[in-house]
């Protein structure tokens, strides 16, 4: 969401579709990405690897999510009854996907790989409000990574660069941090987060405790993603005033002045800086997902009119 400083008066835009994937490896840490700071959405925030969906080389939103996470990463969600490509071979054809040189189906065709789209479970879906310019319909997923994956890294961090027809870069690194790591790192502001991210790093970290991924915890997201909290609709809106510190009260569905019960909190306080970058984003929800979330007021109908 943008600052107030850049809300439009226009015509709402229409949301442009995307996908975006919170790959989770044994460890419990989740993958991020570092945006560039001169890119022109989400500049120099960490966010899950994404993008918009391309109607010439996905068949879905989420081939969306695994393409964009092997351009931005350069790991490979696939499976194959042959020889996995070298590291080489990955590089060049993620460098050529970017620049569309070469369509992702065909990369996948052409190395007998198949797009592992069944690992990817619905983790919430975000619409951008209509006052602000540039809007996102974005599907969340989330994936576990496997001990070995086909293609990538998965731990740590990487640095890398990737070309974009302007010569700029979209990511300026990739790396794997604990949700509740990521979380008092955007507190601590040395590194800043979206509302989207920064909510459902929250929802990550209450699950994922410890640093080994273990059934239960699987368990769980699962059943998070297969209820009600995996098929949310969330539009936020910003209420007109301000908290005591200054912050945008952004709220969600089911908050008590979206439609929910007395008391009911569901919204993040966001404090923007320079540029529209958030330097501060506090979650507030005081209700369980997995038994307390009022479904009725999460339709994508009734949503868009609290």
């Amino acid at each position: 969401m943008a600052p107030p400083a850049e809300v439009s008066n226009a015509a709402p835009a229409t949301p442009r579709l995307s996908a975006s994937i919170i790959v989770v490896n044994a460890r419990n840490e989740v993958l991020l990405v570092h945006r560039n700071p001169k890119s022109t959405s989400f500049a120099g925030t960490h966010v899950f690897p994404g993008g918009n969906y391309d109607a010439e080389q996905d068949d879905s939103l989420e081939m969306t999510a695994i393409r964009e996470l092997f351009e931005e990463t350069g790991l490979l969600l696939s499976s194959s009854n042959s020889t996995v490509p070298s590291d080489t071979e990955l590089n060049i054809a993620r460098e050529k996907v970017h620049a569309r040189r070469l369509l992702f189906r065909d990369f996948l065709a052409q190395h007998k790989l198949t797009a592992d789209v069944g690992a990817l479970q619905p983790f919430t879906r975000w619409i951008t409000p209509p006052t602000i310019p540039r809007r996102f319909d974005t599907r969340f997923y989330v994936a576990f990574l496997p001990a070995a994956p086909q293609g990538g890294f998965s731990a740590g961090a990487k640095q890398d660069r990737l070309p974009t027809p302007d010569g700029a870069g979209e990511v300026v690194a990739a790396r794997f941090l604990h949700p509740a790591a990521a979380l008092a790192a955007c507190a601590a502001r040395t590194i800043a987060l979206m509302p989207p991210q920064a909510y459902l790093l929250t929802t990550l970290a209450e699950v994922l405790r410890g640093d080994a991924r273990t059934d239960a915890q699987c368990a769980q997201v699962r059943a998070l993603a297969r209820g009600t909290f995996g098929r949310m609709v969330l539009h936020p809106r910003p209420l007109a005033e301000h908290d005591a510190r200054g912050r945008v009260v952004l709220t969600y569905e089911g908050d008590e002045r979206r439609g929910g019960a007395p008391g009911r909190l569901h919204r993040s306080l966001v404090k923007f800086g320079p540029g529209g970058v958030v330097t501060e984003v506090e979650v507030q929800r005081n209700f369980d997902v997995f038994t307390e979330i009022e479904e009725h007021l999460f339709s994508e109908s009734v949503a868009a009119k609290l």
